[in-house]
């Protein structure tokens, strides 16, 4: 771990920045782009004020390194993505992808990406990762060079592969009906949490809505107005603490969403090991029934 690249690097994603320019169909469209700075360690352990180096990355292209190590290290469990839009959301939160909370909380999670990848023994020596943090132009062409494409398995194989293996790994079937059932728990719990927070946030409005009320009331009221005041400013309070409950739910939900993204990253480790087997047992049937043809032949 001495040698990770996040014990010589600082990584940071300081910003988010919405852009518009043309798509690959040449059609205008808006995007969000996120600021990658890094600065290098050892210079200030020396007493040298170390440059920071900066560029900019949008999603899509965080989605095409995280592609590109699944593929090229199949036997790795790469860290996951922030979503790319919001699921499991409740009334309060926007499912636009533009919205500055989910903005900032994906910003958040494409550094916590960056700084696990940083921090693999394996996946922080890769070159395509390190230009991915460093050369901001040309790099999706070097990425595209490597070919990874080629070797990305497509779903219909996986699936055939799983149902015909003959000789699964007890180990990773284990793994998988684990990360399986992780996800379906907490998948369900992401359900029942937003059910909940809908409904609490329904009593938000009631009570913010009646402090208003009463609030506005006691200013016409001479006889009741301390009253209503006091009513008032009692529903108010009610209504910010459950804000704040509210508040503590997404971080909550943050943190569910994560093991749940962890969980298809290692059922994707289970798909690969699945066609690697049924790649090695079709090529030993291939090479018995070879061997066969050679006995049949030599015996005339």
């Amino acid at each position: 771990m001495e040698d990770c690249l996040a014990k010589k690097m600082e990584i940071t994603v300081s910003e988010a920045e919405k852009r518009t320019g043309k798509n690959a169909m040449n059609m205008q469209e808006t995007y969000t782009a996120y600021l990658i700075e890094t600065r290098a360690v050892e210079s200030q352990s020396e007493g040298q004020c170390a440059p920071v180096e900066s560029l900019w990355r949008r999603y899509s292209e965080f989605e095409l390194l995280r592609n590109y190590l699944s593929v090229t290290y199949p036997h790795i469990v790469v860290p996951p993505l922030p979503e790319k839009r919001a699921d499991f959301v409740w009334h309060k939160l926007s499912a636009d992808n533009m919205d500055p909370d989910f903005v900032e909380r994906r910003r958040i999670g494409l550094e916590s990406f960056l700084l696990r990848v940083a921090s693999h023994p394996v996946l922080c020596q890769d070159k395509i990762f390190y230009s991915f943090l460093m050369q901001e132009s040309g790099w999706k062409e070097m990425v595209n060079e490597t070919g990874f494409q080629l070797k990305a398995d497509s779903r219909l194989k996986a699936l055939n592969a799983t149902f015909r293996v003959k000789n699964p790994d007890k180990r990773f079937t284990e793994l998988k009906h684990y990360s399986d059932e992780l996800q379906s728990v907490i998948s369900h719990l992401l359900r029942v949490r937003a059910r909940v927070a809908d409904r609490l946030y329904g009593v938000y409005k009631v009570h913010g809505n009646y402090g208003r009320v009463f609030s506005e009331w006691s200013a016409i009221e001479k006889e009741m107005g301390d009253g209503l005041q006091s009513a008032g400013h009692h529903m108010d309070v009610y209504a910010a603490s459950i804000d704040d409950i509210l508040e503590e739910e997404e971080h909550y939900a943050d943190q569910l969403k994560e093991y749940l993204f962890y969980a298809e990253a290692l059922r994707a480790v289970c798909r690969k090991h699945e066609l690697m087997q049924y790649d090695l047992e079709m090529a030993a049937q291939d090479l018995t029934s070879k061997k066969q043809q050679c006995e049949e032949l030599a015996t005339g």
